[in-house]
């Protein structure tokens, strides 16, 4: 169960750090690319994109900031803001990269 209220959610809000974890377990991710993301309870993730997966790392730093670690020496910092419908329903995740400026979405997945 999460620990966000869903009718508090707006397009754009930031994520509360404590928030983080139950919003990226949630449901897996579908990207504009037609890539998939699994994030698990336990800080681990798969990227899979064109069949192949990438597995990876994940937490929340001392700062609330998302943290994503891809073997051998990637560590990426990203600012996380919902994406939410025209009801206030959370359909996804903004990951932005503050130091490159890269934005990318993920949707939940429905199934």
């Amino acid at each position: 169960m999460s620990t966000f209220k869903e009718s508090a959610i707006k397009d754009g809000d930031r994520i509360d750090a404590a928030d983080i974890p139950s919003a990226l377990t949630r449901a897996p991710f579908t990207y504009a690319n037609g890539a998939t993301q699994v994030f698990t309870s336990d800080g681990r993730t798969v990227y899979t994109e064109r069949g192949k997966p990438s597995p990876g790392e994940w937490k929340v730093d001392d700062d609330g900031r998302f943290q994503s670690f891809w073997p051998p020496s990637e560590y990426t910092n990203y600012d996380v803001t919902w994406i939410a419908d025209s009801h206030g329903e959370a359909i996804g995740i903004r990951f932005t990269d503050p130091e490159r400026g890269a934005t990318f979405e993920g949707r939940y997945s429905r199934g």
